[in-house]
């Protein structure tokens, strides 16, 4: 299966890596090669990091070689899965959908990574709302076990299907969900970092003690500020927005804080600093 991935950040490299794990041919692209070169040493060194702790037996360099750049849309048409994982901004996916789409085959399946966006919404922008799916993974690609596959109103079964296909060759758990703002684990993990962020502000306790009692007494891996970090304070505050946008519920208010945090520059971990400091 030749997969293809538009978007190159922490999540595009996360999907082209894990698909180059599985053996699949990929073929990925941004804004420049320079990215596409940043990505490939990021992603050679997570595979080094797998390979120490024998997750991984294969050779580097036979991964790596499976992953190969382009700057022209046409070379997608051999892809059956496209899967799209740029920034949460709707114009910025209109453009690429627009720039894509002409050239995938008939049967190809395009998808987006998008943690909060409508999938029936996305799908209306293009002409093949029965082919185009929610594959929405979680960072760190590599490490977590989950894949939520979203259906649109339009989505049809057989896209499903071969979306399920595709996650049981990475090796990935899978949850089908149908479309709805936020989905069902963005919802409820976006929830956990707002409430965090308001329990902080509010000065109840510490930023280390909020994480602690979390981490410790509801048995979370991390606790909801170390977790805001890793995801992005800006991600945070956008899904935030989205939800309150589509629901017109208060509960969805993203703490102020978190709004002067991303305004300061203070974006979490890909920034150096957010709640701590990295």
């Amino acid at each position: 299966m030749k997969i293809g991935v538009i978007g190159l950040g922490i999540m595009g490299s996360g999907i082209a890596q894990v698909s180059a794990v599985a053996g699949h041919e990929v073929i990925v692209t941004d804004v420049s090669r320079s990215i596409y070169e940043k990505a490939l040493n990021s992603i050679g060194k997570s595979i080094d990091k797998l390979t120490e702790k024998k997750i991984i037996s294969e050779r580097k360099e036979s991964i790596l070689s499976r992953i190969k750049f382009t700057d022209n849309y046409r070379d997608f048409g051999e892809c059956s899965i496209v899967i799209e994982a740029v920034v949460e901004n709707l114009g910025m996916k209109r453009e690429i959908y627009a720039k894509v789409e002409p050239y995938l085959k008939e049967d190809a399946i395009l998808a987006s990574n998008t943690s909060s966006i409508s999938i029936t919404s996305l799908a209306s922008i293009t002409k093949r709302a029965e082919r185009f799916v929610g594959i929405h993974f979680f960072n760190p690609v590599p490490l977590m076990n989950l894949v939520e596959l979203i259906k649109g109103v339009r989505t049809s079964e057989e896209t499903v299907q071969k979306s399920i296909e595709y996650v049981k060759t990475i090796k990935k758990e899978y949850v089908v969900v149908n479309d709805s703002p936020g989905f069902v684990t963005t919802r409820i993990i976006v929830m956990l970092v707002n409430e965090g962020a308001f329990e902080y502000a509010e000065g109840l306790a510490s930023k280390e003690d909020i994480d602690k009692a979390l981490k410790f007494g509801g048995n979370f891996p991390m606790g909801p500020l170390t977790l805001g970090d890793l995801i992005g304070l800006d991600t945070v505050v956008n899904i935030m927005d989205t939800l309150y946008e589509s629901f017109k519920d208060p509960k969805y208010r993203a703490a102020p804080i978190l709004r002067k945090m991303v305004e300061a520059g203070k974006l979490g971990k890909k920034s150096g600093e957010g709640f701590y400091k990295y």
